[in-house]
């Protein structure tokens, strides 16, 4: 049996969208299990919200992340904030193993 058109309602604008056979056999491709929720339009709207980088599972913006290296095993890592001179950084695995280490 052929995929046909399906007539699907956006959950964020409330009009109705067109979810084409090409996009369902497209989104079978990929792995995707189920239908889009959101228009074209809202859709490209909720990605111009995210930040460059990881968005959280709620699909919020999460702060930046910024280079940084660990002082203790010079692992690169990832920190919420510019680091600078002076500013101790730790990995994630040193920074559990001394606790919260604030100077």
């Amino acid at each position: 049996m052929g995929l046909t058109d399906k007539k699907l309602k956006c959950v964020d604008c409330g009009s109705s969208f067109t979810f084409g056979a090409s996009e369902q056999e497209r989104f079978a491709a990929k792995g995707f299990t189920n239908q889009p929720k959101r228009c074209a339009k809202c859709r490209a709207a909720k990605n111009k919200t995210r930040v460059v980088g990881r968005a959280s599972s709620s699909g919020t913006p999460r702060m930046n992340l910024y280079p940084a290296t660990c002082v203790q095993c010079g692992a690169h890592t990832e920190v919420p904030f510019s680091p600078h001179s002076g500013k101790l950084v730790y990995c994630t695995q040193c920074r559990s193993m001394h606790g919260s280490i604030r100077k």
